[in-house]
């Protein structure tokens, strides 16, 4: 069993920082990313035919994770992420309702590093 479809491909990334003023900075002038706030926390970055391609967001201490997430798109995020856990994976946050994007979730793998699903 996979997590059913055949795409697979990195679909997002997600930066979550304690000091997210200064991942904008950094990134924005590292790679010369357009970016776009649409929330004081969370700002949606540019990819090269102008729709966002990623987010960097403010992490506090409730967040479910730091660092960079790389999310794979799947055709169903509840299904892949039941099959990651039965794989070994941890449940990290829950499926959730992005307006206009879909629906995501994130797991950690046996080694502990964050993925994050995605789907239509």
């Amino acid at each position: 069993m996979t997590a059913t479809g055949d795409r697979h491909a990195p679909a997002w990334f997600d930066i979550s920082t304690p000091d997210s003023a200064r991942a904008r900075r950094f990134y924005g002038e590292m790679f010369g990313w357009e970016m776009n706030a649409v929330q004081e926390d969370y700002t949606l970055v540019g990819g090269e035919d102008g729709r966002p391609m990623a987010g960097i967001g403010q992490a506090g201490p409730g967040s479910p994770y730091t660092g960079i997430v790389v999310y794979f798109e799947v055709d169903d995020v509840d299904s892949a992420l039941a099959w990651a856990e039965e794989l070994g994976g941890s449940r990290r946050l829950d499926p959730q309702v992005l307006p206009g994007m879909g629906r995501m979730a994130v797991f950690t793998d046996p080694d502990g590093n964050a993925v994050g699903l995605l789907s239509p």
